[in-house]
């Protein structure tokens, strides 16, 4: 079995702030980032889809003390988001001082923005959020 989307197809399309997952032609669920069976039904009759980028943030934490590969850029905030499509998605949130992070934070509305983290290895970019403004909470 292979996957329907590389690592470095996934990343590109990061980097173009383009958010691609997968759709079970099973069960109609969303898998993201891509895997290669659906995260619902464990069906391996996929497609790629993009997605839209947007959700809200169901988690997060401070990050104070960074993992070998990204010295010097703490603190940053990682959170988890809910992805309008279904499925959660780990991701970096930018423009905001992690300093100040509440629990307020819970239940905003976010979107994938053009930049991405990188770590030293520049194939596992992470995606890049921002608060959506434009929207209230979820």
């Amino acid at each position: 079995m292979e996957y329907k989307i590389s690592i470095e197809q996934y990343t590109a399309a990061l980097k173009e702030s383009r958010l691609l997952g997968l759709r079970c032609k099973n069960c109609g669920a969303v898998t993201a980032p891509p895997r290669m069976v659906c995260r619902k039904c464990a069906g391996t009759d996929l497609e790629i889809c993009e997605l839209s980028g947007k959700g809200k943030i169901v988690t997060f934490t401070s990050v104070y003390v960074p993992p070998a590969n990204r010295q010097g850029e703490t603190p940053y905030l990682v959170i988890m988001v809910e992805l309008e499509e279904g499925p959660w998605l780990m991701g970096n949130l930018d423009a905001l001082d992690p300093r100040n992070a509440g629990f307020e934070l819970i239940g905003k509305r976010v979107k994938l923005i053009p930049r991405t983290q990188n770590s030293r290895d520049d194939r596992s970019s992470v995606p890049l959020f921002i608060l959506d403004e434009t929207t209230g909470h979820g």
